[in-house]
C-alpha cells in the first residue's frame, strides 16, 4: 500500500468517513472541508499517523499548512518517513 492509500484509510477509519472516503484525493482540502476534522480529531488523527506510519510528530512541526490537504499531509508524512 502507498502512502497515499494509507493515509486515505488513517483519513477513513479516524475520521469513520465511510462511502466518502472513496472521493478522496490528492487535491481534496481537509481543513474547513471536512466537518469531523476540529482541533480535538487532529489530535486523534495525529496519534493515529504516528502509530501507522511509526513515527513522532512534534507539535512545533505542525501547521494549518500540513493539513490543508490530503497532498500536503501525504508530504509532510513521506518528509518524516525520509528523515
Amino acid at each position: 500500500m502507498s502512502v497515499a492509500e494509507e493515509i486515505r484509510d488513517v483519513l477513513a477509519q479516524t475520521l469513520q468517513l465511510g462511502d466518502r472516503a472513496n472521493d478522496l484525493t490528492e487535491s481534496t482540502l481537509l481543513l474547513g472541508n471536512l466537518p469531523e476534522l476540529d482541533s480535538m480529531m487532529i489530535a486523534t488523527l495525529l496519534a493515529a499517523i504516528e502509530e501507522r506510519f511509526d513515527i513522532s510528530i512534534e507539535d512545533d512541526e505542525i501547521s494549518a499548512e500540513t493539513f490543508e490537504s490530503v497532498g500536503s499531509l501525504r508530504s509532510y508524512i513521506e518528509s518524516k518517513l525520509a528523515a
